[in-house]
C-alpha cells in the first residue's frame, strides 16, 4: 500500500522523548529559580532556542501554505447515521450523558464534551471512518483508554472521537523471532500476560498499565519504571498497520530491529494521533532476566536521593528502574495500601531495581548500597523474592492513585533534567511550591531525569486554576534552563502546546508542521494539538507573526 511522501524532519520528535536525558559534566547544575508570572496569565517567554537565520531560499519553508478556507458546518446527525451503517450495533455513543465518559483524559482540569464518539473493532471499520470524515471534511481525534495527561485525547473543537477500547485482539504470539502482533485498544500489561508463562515480557510499564492502552501507548511514545535500561515504546515496537487520515490503509516499519529506510514508523511513534490511527501493532518482547533484585533507601531530603541517583549512576550501574518519591507521596501511598511500607518520617525513598545474571546483580547491589550510604541513606533494605519486590513497586505503583484519593484535585506535569541538575532542580521546585502557596508531591523517573511534579489544591478556592497552570508553567521552565525539556512522555496535546517555541526554533516547528501536512493534508487528525495555535496561544502567535518561517505555515 502506498506511503506518504515526507520531508524529512529535525530528529527531535515534539513532545516525546528517545530515551534517558542526555547529562552535562560532571558537576552540580546551579539554578536560578524563575520570577513569578502574572497571576492572570502564563506568558511565555522568550525561547531558549538559537536565534533562527531569516528565511531564504534554502529554508525548510520556500512558499507561504495557501489559507484553509473555513469548513462549512457539520451535520451530525447525518454524520451519526453514516457511522451506523459502517459499525456493528452499539458501535456508536450519542447520547448526552454516554458521552460526558469522554469529555476529557487523565489531565481533568480542562473538558469538552465531545457531539459523537464511534467505536470501531477493525482496522476496515477505522478506515471507512476515517474515508467518511476525509470525504465530508470532518475532524476526527483518536482514542484510547483516556489514560493521557496531556488533553491529547479530547474534542477541543466539535470532531469525532475515535476510540479503539474494543479492539483488543492479541492477533499473533511469534515467540521464536520474540514480537507479538496485538490491536490498539489491548491493555499494556496483558502484553506480559499472554507471553509470561513462556519466559517473556514487555518492557515498557507505564504507572498506569493495568488500564492504558497500547495504542495510546504508541501515541504518547510512553515511558514507565524500566525505561532507563530498556527504552521508551519506540524501541519496542517493530512495525505498525496505520489508517491515513484518507482512509488509506498501510504499514509502517518492517518488523525488524533495524532496517534502512527512512523511519516513518519513529515518525508516526510519539506524534499524537496527528498522522493517523495505529490498528495493528507488532511489539518487541525481551526475555525475563535470571536475577532481580530492589533496594529502598531513604533519606532526609530530596536533595540527598538526588544525590544518589547521581552516585549510582557515576559509579557505572545501569538499574532496570529507579525511582524517587518525596514525603507527601509516601504518607499517601502508607494510607492507600494500609501498612507502613515506606518509613513514615523520611523526607524522599528511592527505588533501584537491579536485574540480569546473578553475578551482575550481587556486584550491582554492593555498589548501589555503598553510594545510597555515601549520600546519606539512613536504611537501605533489600528484597530479592517476586513478592517482596511486587510489595515495593505496589506503592510507586499507586502513588498517583494514593494522591488522588487524597486530594481529589490535582494537576500532573511531565518535564525532563539531566539527572546532575536534579538537586537543584528538587530544590527549586520546593521555593516555587512555597512562592505559590500550592503543595507539590514529587514522584517521578529518577534514574533519566524525568519528573511528575503533581500540584495539589482545592477546585473551589477562586482563581485557583489560574495559579495551578502559572506554576505548572514555571517548573517547565525551570526544567529547560537545566538542559531539559517540556516532556518525557505524557506528550504535549493542548496542555502544552503553548510552551513549544520555549523549545524549538521557528524553522524547526515550520518543519515539524510540513511533516505534518504530508500525513494529514487537509488537517483533520486531532487538531489544535502539539503546536501553538493563535487562537490557544495567543503570546506564541505574536512571535509567530514575526517569523517568516513560521508565518507560512499553516498551523491546523
Amino acid at each position: 500500500m502506498p506511503v506518504p511522501a515526507v520531508t524529512p524532519a529535525s530528529s527531535t520528535q515534539p513532545g516525546t522523548e528517545s530515551g534517558p536525558a542526555a547529562s552535562p559534566a560532571d558537576g552540580a547544575v546551579v539554578l536560578q529559580v524563575p520570577a513569578a508570572l502574572p497571576s492572570s496569565s502564563v506568558a511565555p517567554g522568550p525561547s531558549l532556542a538559537p536565534s533562527p537565520s531569516p528565511a531564504t531560499a534554502t529554508s525548510p519553508i520556500d512558499s507561504p501554505s495557501p489559507p484553509r478556507a473555513p469548513r462549512p458546518p457539520i451535520d451530525w446527525a447525518a454524520i451519526e447515521r453514516r457511522c451506523r451503517a459502517i459499525l456493528p450495533a452499539r458501535g456508536v455513543v450519542a447520547a448526552r450523558q454516554e458521552l460526558l465518559a469522554y469529555d476529557c483524559d487523565g489531565l481533568t482540569l480542562h473538558r469538552w464534551e465531545p457531539p459523537l464518539v464511534v467505536l470501531p473493532e477493525t482496522t476496515d471499520q477505522v478506515a471507512a471512518l476515517l474515508r467518511l470524515c476525509h470525504r465530508e471534511g470532518v475532524p476526527f481525534v483518536a482514542r484510547g483508554s483516556g489514560t493521557g495527561l496531556s488533553g491529547g485525547a479530547v474534542a477541543e473543537t466539535p470532531a469525532l472521537v475515535i476510540a479503539t477500547t474494543r479492539m483488543r485482539q492479541v492477533l499473533e504470539i511469534d515467540l521464536p523471532n520474540r514480537r507479538i502482533t496485538v490491536q490498539p485498544g489491548v491493555i499494556n500489561s496483558w502484553v506480559t500476560r499472554a507471553v509470561a508463562g513462556d519466559g517473556f515480557y514487555y518492557a515498557p510499564d507505564p504507572s498506569s498499565q493495568v488500564v492504558c492502552s497500547i495504542g495510546g501507548n504508541v501515541a504518547e511514545n510512553s515511558g514507565g519504571v524500566h525505561c532507563l535500561k530498556y527504552g521508551v515504546t519506540s524501541n519496542h515496537v517493530l512495525a505498525m498497520e496505520v489508517v491515513l487520515p484518507d482512509g488509506t490503509i498501510t504499514t509502517l516499519g518492517s518488523g525488524l530491529a533495524e532496517t534502512p529506510e527512512l523511519d516513518l514508523r519513529g515518525v508516526f511513534i510519539g506524534s499524537e494521533g496527528t498522522l493517523g490511527i495505529a490498528t495493528a501493532i507488532t511489539l518487541r518482547l525481551l526475555r525475563a532476566p535470571a536475577s532481580v533484585a530492589v533496594l529502598l533507601a531513604d533519606f532526609t531530603s530530596m536533595e540527598a536521593a538526588a544525590e544518589a541517583v547521581r552516585g549510582i549512576t557515576a559509579a557505572g550501574i545501569l538499574p532496570a528502574g529507579m525511582e524517587m518519591m518525596d514525603r507527601l507521596c509516601i504518607e499517601a501511598v502508607n494510607d492507600y495500601l494500609g501498612a507502613q511500607e515506606y518509613p513514615a518520617d523520611a523526607a524522599a525513598v528511592l527505588l533501584v531495581e537491579l536485574d540480569g545474571q546473578q553475578e551482575e546483580v550481587a556486584v550491582a547491589l554492593e555498589l548501589a548500597t555503598e553510594r545510597c550510604r555515601q549520600a546519606g541513606a539512613r536504611t537501605v533494605r533489600l528484597a530479592r523474592e517476586a513478592d517482596d519486590r511486587a510489595r515495593l513497586w505496589q506503592g510507586r505503583k499507586s502513588a498517583i492513585s494514593a494522591l488522588g484519593r487524597r486530594f481529589p484535585s490535582y494537576y500532573l506535569q511531565d518535564g525532563v533534567v539531566p539527572r546532575t541538575a536534579l538537586p537543584e532542580v528538587m530544590r527549586a521546585i520546593g521555593e516555587l511550591s512555597e512562592r505559590y502557596g500550592l503543595p507539590v508531591a514529587n514522584v517521578f523517573h529518577a534514574g533519566d531525569g524525568n519528573l511528575h511534579p503533581l500540584i495539589l489544591y482545592r477546585s473551589d478556592e477562586p482563581g485557583v486554576g489560574e495559579r495551578v497552570q502559572a506554576l505548572a508553567a514555571e517548573i517547565l521552565r525551570l526544567c529547560i534552563a537545566a538542559g531539559g525539556s517540556i516532556s518525557g512522555e505524557h506528550g504535549v496535546g493542548n496542555d502544552k502546546r503553548c510552551y513549544m517555541d520555549w523549545m524549538f526554533a521557528p524553522d524547526d516547528l515550520a518543519t515539524m508542521q510540513l511533516v505534518r501536512q504530508a500525513f494529514d493534508p487537509e488537517g483533520l487528525a486531532n487538531p489544535g494539538k502539539v503546536f501553538p495555535t493563535p487562537k490557544s496561544c495567543g503570546e506564541s502567535a505574536r512571535r509567530r507573526s514575526e517569523e517568516p518561517a513560521l508565518a507560512a505555515v499553516a498551523v491546523f
